[in-house]
This record gives structure tokens, sequence and C-alpha cells, in this order.
């Protein structure tokens, strides 16, 4: 377990993340995270779920039709 302290950021708060979860979580500065909320709380990831959705789908859909996308390419 990692304890993070709050602390004011401008008008908002922040947390600052050690270097151990910014090389575990393979982020750097400036990197955009996503903050999402699960059954037993929430989760930092670097990994746009939505994004990973759409990946998903656009890969169903690429293995249907792979003979036609295929065909087009040529």
């Amino acid at each position: 377990m990692i304890v993070l302290k709050t602390r004011s950021v401008g008008n908002s708060t922040g947390v600052t993340l050690p270097k151990e979860v910014l090389d575990r979580l393979k982020i750097k500065t400036g990197d955009i995270v996503y903050l999402t909320e699960s059954p037993d709380g929430y989760r930092l990831t670097p990994y746009n779920p939505e994004f990973e959705r759409q990946m998903s789908v656009a890969e169903s859909v690429m293995r249907r039709y792979k003979d036609a996308l295929r065909e087009l390419a040529k």
C-alpha cells in the first residue's frame, strides 16, 4: 500500500505520485491518466477505457470482414 497526501494546487487539490508508482504505470509528466470507478474503489490507469472498448469493436469488425477489407486494400 502506498499512502498519498493531498495538497493544494491553485484552486484545486492534487496528489503527487511517487516515482515507483509512475514507473509501474509507465507514465511521465504531462501524460493523461484516467480515474475510473470500480466495484472495490477507484482505478488509476494510463489507458483510456472508452478507446479500449472502441478498439475491441473495431477488431471484431475487421475479423468479420477481413476478406472484404483485403480486397479494398488492393
